[in-house]
């Protein structure tokens, strides 16, 4: 049974509701799928389920992206109703004609869309009766073939008489037959092929390609038994050799070292060499990138040139044609040449394979009933939609301003906690060291905390940096639990009066389920304002397996009912990918977390603001 079916513009008017449901959605799924689907480019996807206390719904819905339209229906997921997408279908066709866009009341609809509903269940009435039936035909036919099969097996074992056919297999039957139908039982190179074939593991379904040649097999024979052993034998194991043993090591009896740590121990201060704190410059953080209008027109005109082949297929005069009069519908055939050349480019630009076949999905859904305008081609429009739908997904949907946080962090009188988390060798420590820079040229007081007691190295390279920047940092040494030294660090960080907590992390990958279980205690014991998930601009379709399971696992080993998520992503080695920018795309697209830094070199000021414009730009180019 249906719950809930409604009509309402893409502007968020609603004209039409069902009356004879009325049932009380519990949550609000309407709202989720416009929030979550519809607005995120995942409008190509079949169904959209939602779950809330005590209720988990379908939903289903269709576009009229002529009139601006949006169609859709709510169910109990249990329910599998089958006539939903007829009913829309045939909605959609019987609403255009009487739709008005300067009318707001649509009560006469309820009796056309009883008798649509009435049509729609009477066809999955009919389909349903209809697999039924075919159903017991379709084991019949099986039951028949099974009783040939075994009456021809029967026949052929009859005659084959003395045949050493023991194990009555259906495969060696069938070796034993010519294409022309004869039989062949003298054939005896051909069966022993054959068997030194199955024997070798490499038997050839081929005819042509890598087939065992029987005149060499027969020269073999003639000069001798001893070279057709070898290839009869081919496939046999040889004798193992003997198998080497490893000498056991011997170790020095003379005692160990005591001191295994040889860096330069941390005094009060954090250092004990005298290092000034040298003035890197100006961050890029500060500095607005700016991008030229000129690469646009270049880029417009190079895509143009590169649908000009595509147009030809069409033919000359009939490309021309619907050029100037404009076509009446666009629909998936139109649009799928478009968007067939549009998927490989993203891909070639680095975006996952998965992402990239979703957001064609997506722009052909918005496209598809849409008139094409006079003097317009199809590729300009699906180009122009792409562009579009790239722009909001990279957008933030959320303020991204961390100075503002800070500022009204501080006058709650606590510090503002940032984690960094991400998978190993991304470049956190740095990045991290990165941020406090930025941090340091607006006043803001921070310290370090090295929670990384896991790695080697970890806690002298971060109190390098911190010594380089003149920053306080926090550190208990190696393995101990990073969520205790967190702990501790922002308890200081609070009698000390820093501003911000920046807190390293080990790198982990995400199907590591003690150290993401470790992770999730630190995030849950701690409760950071932000989480940012540190990962590398060269990963392609692992970006979104690492982004996913990161967030998979952080909710499912979370002992809070509300865990808290990967709330930014910070991009590093941004400066080597030259134009493969898309997994900035993927990344944004499986979590929904806004991109909030970029780091694209070695040094301190390394690190800049996404630029949305150029990203997308670069994607389509």
């Amino acid at each position: 049974m249906l719950e809930q079916l409604l009509i309402f513009t893409r502007g968020g008017l609603i004209l039409w509701t069902c009356k004879e449901l009325g049932n009380a959605l519990k949550g609000s799924p309407i709202d989720t799928l416009i929030r979550s689907c519809l607005l995120e480019e995942r409008s190509g996807l079949a169904s959209f389920n939602y779950d809330s206390a005590g209720a988990a719904y379908t939903l289903k819905w269709t576009f009229h992206n002529e009139l601006g339209l949006v169609f859709v229906a709510v169910y109990q997921r249990i329910l599998h109703l089958l006539y939903v997408d007829d009913l829309l279908v045939m909605m959609k066709q019987s609403f255009s004609e009487i739709y008005d866009p300067k009318r707001t009341d649509y009560s006469d609809f309820d009796e056309m869309f009883r008798q649509l509903r009435k049509e729609a269940e009477a066809r999955a009435e009919e389909l349903k009766k209809s697999k039924q039936v075919t159903k017991p035909m379709n084991n019949l036919k099986k039951q028949g073939g099974q009783l040939q099969k075994g009456g021809f097996e029967r026949g052929s074992k009859r005659s084959g008489g003395g045949s050493a056919n023991e194990d009555g297999d259906s495969d060696n039957m069938r070796g034993r037959k010519l294409e022309n139908g004869h039989s062949n039982v003298g054939n005896v190179e051909i069966e022993e092929s054959r068997v030194t074939g199955v024997a070798n593991g490499k038997e050839n379904t081929s005819s042509n390609i890598g087939a065992f040649d029987v005149s060499k097999l027969q020269k073999l024979r003639n000069k001798g038994g001893k070279k057709t052993d070898t290839v009869v034998s081919k496939g046999s194991n040889p004798d193992p050799k003997k198998k080497i043993t490893k000498k056991n090591r011997v170790w020095d009896d003379s005692p160990p070292e005591s001191k295994l740590d040889f860096t330069d121990p941390a005094g009060g201060n954090g250092s004990n060499i005298e290092v000034e704190a040298a003035d890197h410059g100006e961050s890029m953080m500060d500095k607005e990138e700016v991008f030229s209008s000129d690469s646009e027109s270049e880029e417009d005109e190079e895509v143009g040139k590169h649908n000009k082949p595509d147009a030809k297929k069409t033919g000359w005069f009939s490309s021309m044609f619907q050029s100037i009069a404009g076509k009446a519908n666009l629909d998936k055939a139109d649009l799928e040449p478009a968007l067939k050349a549009l998927k490989d480019r993203l891909m070639t630009k680095n975006v996952a394979e998965e992402i990239a076949e979703k957001l064609c999905e997506s722009v052909a859904a918005s496209l598809e009933g849409k008139k094409l305008a006079s003097f317009t081609r199809i590729s300009s429009i699906v180009q122009a939609a792409m562009e579009e739908a790239l722009v909001r997904i990279l957008t933030p949907r959320r303020s991204i301003d961390i100075l503002r946080d800070v500022h009204a962090a501080k006058e709650q009188r606590k510090p503002y906690v940032v984690v960094f988390v991400g998978v190993n060798g991304v470049g956190k420590s740095t990045n991290l060291a990165k941020v406090a820079y930025w941090l340091l040229q607006h006043k803001v007081s921070v310290m370090m905390a090295a929670c990384d007691t896991f790695r080697s190295g970890a806690v002298e390279q971060l109190r390098t940096h911190a010594r380089r920047l003149q920053v306080p940092i926090f550190e208990k040494g190696y393995e101990k639990d990073p969520a205790i030294v967190a702990k501790e660090a922002i308890q200081e960080a609070t009698r000390n009066g820093s501003d911000v907590v920046l807190v390293d992390t080990a790198g982990r990958m995400q199907d590591n389920e003690p150290l993401m279980r470790a992770l999730s205690k630190l995030i849950y014991l701690n409760n950071p304002d932000l989480v940012l998930f540190v990962g590398e601009a060269l990963v392609g379709n692992d970006a979104v397996d690492q982004l996913s399971k990161f967030n998979q696992k952080l909710a499912d080993l979370s002992s809070s009912p509300n865990p808290q998520l990967i709330d930014g992503i910070l991009l590093t080695k941004f400066d080597t990918i030259d134009d493969k920018v898309g997994a900035a795309l993927s990344m944004v697209y499986v979590s929904g977390a806004p991109v909030m830094f970029v780091g694209c070199g070695q040094s301190y000021t390394d690190l800049k603001k996404l630029n949305v414009k150029s990203i997308v730009k670069t994607l389509l180019k």
